[in-house]
């Protein structure tokens, strides 16, 4: 049966026994089964979208317990909505995604044929994070099993209610030897990321994604590695700021900040930094008019958290930043205790000194940047280590072009941001720091899938006219002959 917790007494060693013997079950399936067929995965796809569907209160109920609060609407916008499409959208590209890729093969060869097939790799691992504890779970089980595969997933311990469902879920839609859920804590999840497995993908920190790499490469375990980091956001000069930056609010205080793709900072012109912050000011207004009394506005997950971000804002005050608070309900500063929130808060006057400018923020707190140039905003980004997202806003097809062709980020969002990891047509992932390979659409298949060479010597051929002896003169010719002299 699937491992749905361990025990809090279990021993390292017995940890890893039972993790190990999981894996060693769904392995021993998939070699005796063989490579699923078409038809078994889209059963598989689809058995996935049902319990989604099926349990959709439920979901929504335990993410909101969670985090404290998390509007049910908004989970179901960001957690189960993308999760729907992704499904869909693998059932409806499935065929395409197997078929073989046929190649030429060379005329020194002929007759013979090429092809690049895809298969399973076997069993895969998914570690996910909390701050979407059900769409990046989703997310990589879609890729592989629409792949063929089978799959290990651990959880954060930090949504517990939310892990200790799906584990119920799972338990009860697959059998333990294709899917399997394991929950526990850090000592789990270090075990877990050791483990053998075919391919691993890990959704966290950077920090923690190198000890995930280290462990992994003990078995030589391929990964993808979904990391965050600063994620900047130029607005260029031409932008027009009036009524234009609801998008930009809405990426950045979606799931209060705790987004991996949230915009990080902001680069706008020296000339339009009031402007920037007043129409910020304005778009949280008319958004959340107000946000420790508000279900529509997320709390942070948890009051380690919101230390550590009341750090951030305390370290940038005392090196000398402007703190703006944008709290449009004029909210008591108990009631965000209370709640275990924090409204959006603009730092002005900032500099490289500031902790909120060295670590990834992941949470309600924005930055503001000046520049002069369009340069001198590229510049900054570029001497910094390479964000999973960049953003620029902006109407000038020729700035556009300069910040997508000299910014190198995992993805790149143009008047808008967030939205580009829920397109299914596109691949999502970082580079460098900021994480490495795919997943989502064609991508997420061939991630989590074997593209196998396979060449078919035809007959007759020549082929034995460039083996041993050497010493034969027609052989010495035609082997000058393919080489062109």
């Amino acid at each position: 049966m699937v491992v749905q917790a361990l025990r809090r007494e279990s021993s390292p060693s017995s940890i890893e026994d039972q993790l190990r013997g999981t894996l060693e079950r769904q392995r021993k399936a998939f070699l005796q089964q063989g490579p699923p067929s078409r038809a078994e995965r889209r059963d598989s796809l689809r058995k996935l979208l049902r319990m989604l569907l099926d349990n959709e209160e439920r979901i929504v109920t335990a993410i909101s317990e969670d985090f404290g609060n998390r509007s049910p609407d908004e989970s179901r916008r960001v957690e189960l909505l993308p999760s729907v499409f992704g499904i869909r959208h693998a059932l409806r590209h499935l065929r395409s995604w197997m078929k073989s890729d046929w190649r030429m093969a060379s005329w020194a060869t002929w007759p013979a044929s090429a092809r690049v097939e895809v298969q399973p790799l076997g069993v895969v691992g998914i570690m996910a994070p909390w701050n979407y504890p059900v769409y990046l779970i989703v997310g990589p089980l879609i890729a592989a099993l629409a792949a063929g595969n089978r799959a290990m997933i651990k959880p954060s311990e930090l949504t517990p209610k939310t892990s200790a469902l799906l584990a119920e879920l799972i338990a009860k839609t697959y059998p333990a030897e294709q899917v399997a859920v394991v929950n526990g804590g850090p000592e789990v999840a270090q075990v877990f990321s050791s483990l053998p497995f075919d391919h691993l993908l890990f959704t966290g920190s950077t920090a923690v994604g190198r000890m995930v790499m280290r462990a992994a490469s003990e078995n030589l375990v391929p990964v993808t590695l979904e990391l965050g980091g600063k994620s900047p956001t130029i607005i260029a000069k031409d932008y027009a700021i009036a009524g234009q930056l609801d998008l930009l609010v809405f990426g950045k205080l979606l799931n209060a900040g705790q987004t991996c793709v949230a915009p990080d900072y902001l680069l706008v012109h020296e000339s339009q930094q009031d402007q920037v912050v007043a129409e910020i000011q304005r778009s949280v207004a008319k958004m959340l008019p107000k946000l420790a009394d508000n279900r529509d506005y997320t709390a942070i997950i948890n009051e380690r958290h919101r230390s550590r971000l009341v750090a951030h804002l305390d370290d940038a005050k005392e090196k000398g930043a402007t703190l703006i608070e944008v709290n449009p309900g004029d909210e008591a500063a108990e009631r965000f205790s209370e709640a275990n929130k924090l409204p959006l808060t603009l730092l002005l006057d900032v500099d490289d000194s500031m902790s909120a400018m060295q670590d990834e923020l992941f949470g309600p707190i924005l930055p503001i940047m000046t520049y002069r140039e369009l340069d001198e905003a590229i510049a900054y980004v570029n001497a910094h280590p390479r964000p999973l997202a960049a953003y620029v806003f902006s109407h000038d097809r020729s700035a556009i072009r300069k910040v997508s062709e000299r910014i190198v980020s995992g993805g790149l969002g143009i008047n808008v941001t967030t939205i580009h990891v829920g397109q299914d047509n596109l691949p999502f992932g970082g580079v460098g720091p900021s994480g490495m390979g795919h997943y989502h659409a064609r991508e997420g298949f061939l991630a989590m899938s074997h593209q196998k060479a396979i060449y078919h010597q035809r007959r007759p051929n020549l082929l034995s006219m460039i083996a041993p002896p050497y010493d034969v003169e027609l052989k010495r010719k035609m082997v000058r002959m393919l080489i062109g002299r």
